[in-house]
C-alpha cells in the first residue's frame, strides 16, 4: 500500500500539495512514483508562469512512461526544486520530501477541491 501523509492535500491525478501560508509545495505521490517506476527526468515548468487548478505545468518521465504534471492549485510558480531536476530519482526515494515546484496560490478556496489523506488513500489502492 502506498504511503499517504495526513498533512497534505491530494489531486485525483496523484499530485500532492503542502500548504504553507499563501504558498504551496507540489510534488507527486508515493502511488504515482511507484506506478511510474524509476524516474529519469523531471520538468518543473518555468518560474513566473501562472497555472490554473488542474492545469499541466510540467512532466515526469520514467523508464516505463511519461506523464504530465498537473497543478493541484492555481497560482504562480515561484520556485522549482533544482535538486529534483538534477537528481530525478530522488522523487522515488522520498516523493513527499522532494517537492517539484512551489507556487504562490491565487485562490486558497480551491484547497477544498482537493482530497484529504483518507479520501486519497481510498483512490490510490
Amino acid at each position: 500500500m502506498s504511503k499517504v501523509l495526513e498533512n497534505l492535500r491530494y489531486a485525483k491525478s496523484h499530485e500532492w500539495a503542502k500548504i504553507e501560508g499563501k504558498f504551496a509545495f507540489i510534488g507527486i505521490t508515493d502511488y504515482a512514483q511507484h506506478s511510474l517506476g524509476v524516474i529519469v527526468y523531471v520538468d518543473g515548468g518555468e518560474v513566473g508562469r501562472t497555472v490554473s487548478q488542474f492545469e499541466e505545468f510540467g512532466a515526469v518521465e520514467s523508464v516505463k512512461a511519461a506523464s504530465d504534471l498537473l497543478s493541484p492549485l492555481s497560482g504562480t510558480i515561484v520556485e522549482i526544486n533544482q535538486e529534483v531536476i538534477d537528481s530525478p530519482e530522488s522523487v522515488n526515494a522520498d516523493p513527499y520530501a522532494n517537492w517539484i515546484i512551489k507556487i504562490e496560490m491565487s485562490n486558497q478556496k480551491e484547497i477544498g477541491n482537493l482530497l484529504d489523506a483518507a479520501s486519497y488513500q481510498k483512490l490510490a489502492k
